[in-house]
């Protein structure tokens, strides 16, 4: 997240002043955040990227998937990977950033109305999307994620913690309202900067998956 991008709001911004928040920041350049320049978007990734209970993924879901710099390695760990974003800019950079993939897929899609039902997915990643929306389509997306996850399934949120303009829900409700969904907490990792939870239907540890206790 790039805080130079717009002021702190005082209040939530309604759904046109949205659209009008990402219009700008995509009308200067196609990743906006720097996710694929800054060291610490890159570092957050790994630590992401890390958090993972297993090597592989059958099938994930990213939405929100922006510049597709976090879709390029999520690719290399899915046997299927399902990206979308609600913004055209970013749907276009992240289909010609990850077209030499058959496996990926990217798609325009608004959340949470325009959640996929079509199969189920065994990782679903929510990196730096929540917060765009309110606590009530926080709640829907939740109940959505929730029922699309398989019986192995992995569930992971990333998110800016300061505020900013185009924030509508605080990071810590966020993970509130999914930490509620009873699924198994895997891990949590809190700084300053961003809180990375990771959740699981399985109640095994990593090690105990792989029979190590």
């Amino acid at each position: 997240m790039n805080t130079s991008t717009a002021a702190t709001a005082d209040e939530p911004p309604e759904p046109g002043q949205q659209r009008a928040y990402f219009d700008a920041i995509y009308a200067e350049q196609d990743d906006p955040y720097g996710v694929r320049t800054r060291w610490y978007e890159r570092r957050k990734r790994e630590l992401l990227l890390a958090a993972l209970p297993r090597p592989r993924f059958r099938r994930a879901y990213e939405p929100g998937c922006g510049a597709a710099a976090l879709s390029l390695s999520l690719a290399e760990r899915c046997d299927e990977l399902w990206c979308s974003d609600f913004h055209p800019r970013a749907v276009a950079t992240a289909t010609l950033l990850l077209a030499h993939l058959p496996h990926v897929r990217v798609e325009q899609r608004s959340l949470p109305q325009e959640w996929p039902h079509e199969g189920r997915f065994d990782l679903v990643v929510l990196s730096e999307v929540s917060y765009f929306l309110t606590p009530d389509d926080v709640h829907a997306m939740a109940e959505r994620c929730n029922a699309s996850l398989t019986a192995d399934g992995v569930l992971v949120a990333c998110d800016w913690r300061p505020d900013f303009a185009g924030r509508r829900c605080p990071t810590d409700e966020v993970h509130r309202l999914l930490d509620g969904l009873g699924l198994h907490r895997l891990l949590r990792h809190e700084e300053d900067d961003f809180l990375l939870q990771v959740w699981q239907r399985s109640p095994r540890s990593v090690a105990q998956a792989e029979g190590i206790r």
